[in-house]
């Protein structure tokens, strides 16, 4: 059987494994971000939290000496102890069931959903989707499906997925380069120590990337935030993507 199955198997103890985390939005962390993303108005205690940034929330503080040498936690506490090296953002599915207002104490349940096995082009993937639920006072006003996936390393920077052209009938469109001091600065937001997203050293000659990575997360918040700017005043109900 191979080796990522036995694994999967092995990991399937981790499903229905579940924390509860507590945190205050503060406007502190929200116009820091509106600063990161370049947002043409910055946020008011009360404001209505713009879509995706309840992910600059909610932190996972581990201890420095509970870090990986890739600056993420060491696994098997939360998330299950899979060996594939690589840990990536994959995707989400999210509903926006009500405003989580700026100022506002909140609370998350996370949930282990399913841990999945699969072969992909470039070798073993393995899936880990784990349920959020962010709610004040007891009323959700967030859910979201976070899919995360492992992979084997990267042997050189040339195996890489080839770069798509974004396509030409697009509504609207926002010509953006994340620069190193947007990476940093998401990076830090977040609390996210992963390395390849600042240290171009790390990324390039340890894990063989070309160059930094922007995250998959500050990619979909980029998009979030281009359709607050074209239509001001609308809400979003549901967003789905995949990094």
């Amino acid at each position: 059987m191979p080796e990522q199955l036995v694994d999967a198997a092995n990991l399937a103890a981790w499903v229905g494994r579940s924390e509860t985390m507590s945190d205050q939005i503060d406007i502190g962390r929200a116009i820091a971000m509106a600063a990161t993303l370049d947002a043409p108005v910055s946020p008011v205690l009360g404001d209505a939290l713009p879509p995706l940034w309840h992910w600059i929330y909610f932190w996972s503080a581990i201890s420095a000496s509970d870090l990986g040498a890739d600056g993420h936690a060491q696994r098997g506490s939360f998330l299950p102890p899979v060996t594939l090296p690589r840990r990536m953002w994959a995707g989400g599915r999210l509903k926006f069931l009500a405003p989580l207002a700026i100022g506002a104490k909140a609370e998350r349940f996370s949930q282990i959903k399913a841990v999945e096995a699969k072969q992909g082009k470039s070798g073993p993937l393995m899936f880990v989707t784990v349920s959020h639920e962010i709610s004040v006072q007891g009323i959700p006003v967030i859910q979201e499906e976070h899919d995360i996936v492992y992979r084997e390393s990267l042997q050189t920077a040339g195996s890489m997925r080839k770069t798509k052209l974004a396509p030409t009938d697009a509504h609207w469109s926002r010509q953006i380069s994340p620069d190193p001091v947007q990476l940093f600065r998401y990076s830090a937001l977040t609390f996210n120590g992963y390395r390849i997203h600042y240290d171009r050293t790390y990324a390039t000659e340890v894990e063989g990337y070309p160059s930094l990575i922007v995250h998959g997360p500050l990619i979909a918040s980029l998009l979030t935030d281009l359709v607050r700017r074209e239509l001001p005043g609308q809400t979003i109900s549901e967003f789905a993507f995949r990094a």
